[in-house]
């Protein structure tokens, strides 16, 4: 039996991947209060510098129930086995508006196979277990085994990014307003991460360059205790400074470091600048 991977937007995994491997994409949504976008179908440098420009940060809504069904109808009214992999449901109601879905396609179609995972994280480090499944999935392998290789790259998957202001976090209510002023004034850059599918923060480090070095320490720590399976770069509309990073992680490991861009949904809560490192453990 066909098994086709599903995924939402905010996985910001390449189109040329995407393709290659038939994944099929379930875009969230992007507002400012003039104009309204898909995530997949807006520049991303037109909507950063709309951002710049206007000081207006924009809101995000995850995909209509409508939406959702339609593409699970049609993948399993034709005998299509199919497991969907959403961001996480700390993050945004995609998960639970999947799983309600799902109950509606059962109730249709009583044989249909669906397994809906919640990754816990959201971007590449989501990215990479539903490459990994579409992976298994073209090999043949069962709907079941192709749902445990996604979850076993989620139990090895490590995401930290840095950004370049508190200002996205503090208006998105991740961090108090004082907090905000003073790590301004003080230089404090936090080093964020996803724990418990929610961001958090792990430390923070006075100056950009030295937190960019722990970053890099904690991937080389986790690199010489466990392997390095994958590794690459995100960065939200900050591409010079993620080609640095990128050369560094390359002349160290001689492994490709890709640069990956994150969207608008993402985007919007952390703001452009933002640089980070995702990277997949061997075990």
């Amino acid at each position: 039996m066909t098994v086709k991977i599903v995924t939402d937007s905010t996985s910001y995994i390449d189109n040329k991947i995407i393709q290659e491997l038939d994944i099929t994409i379930i875009p969230l949504q992007v507002s400012f209060p003039d104009e309204s976008f898909k995530e997949t179908e807006v520049d991303y440098n037109y909507f950063y510098s709309k951002i710049e420009e206007t000081g207006i940060i924009p809101t995000s809504s995850q995909p209509s129930p409508e939406n959702m069904y339609e593409v699970f109808e049609n993948l399993v009214s034709k005998g299509i086995e199919v497991l969907a992999v959403f961001i996480s449901a700390s993050m945004s109601g995609t998960y639970e508006t999947a799983l309600s879905v799902k109950d509606r396609i059962l109730r249709k179609y009583p044989g249909a196979k669906i397994e809906v995972l919640n990754s816990r994280t959201n971007c590449m480090a989501m990215g990479l277990s539903v490459v990994e499944a579409a992976q298994a999935a073209r090999e043949g392998k069962s709907l079941t085994e192709v749902l445990d290789s996604a979850v076993q790259i989620l139990k090895k998957v490590r995401f930290y990014f840095i950004p370049t202001t508190l200002e996205y976090l503090k208006k998105g209510g991740r961090i108090g307003g004082a907090a905000a002023l003073v790590g301004s004034i003080l230089n404090l850059r936090p080093i964020l991460y996803v724990k418990n599918g929610e961001t958090a923060l792990l430390e923070t480090v006075r100056g950009t360059g030295r937190a960019i070095k722990r970053m890099l320490n904690l991937l080389d720590s986790d690199c010489k205790a466990h392997g390095l399976k994958s590794v690459l770069i995100h960065h939200i509309h900050a591409p010079e400074k993620a080609r640095e990073l990128a050369q560094t992680v390359m002349e160290k490991y001689n492994v490709d470091a890709p640069l990956v861009s994150i969207g608008p949904v993402i985007g919007l809560h952390v703001g452009p600048g933002t640089i980070g490192i995702v990277y997949c453990t061997d075990d």
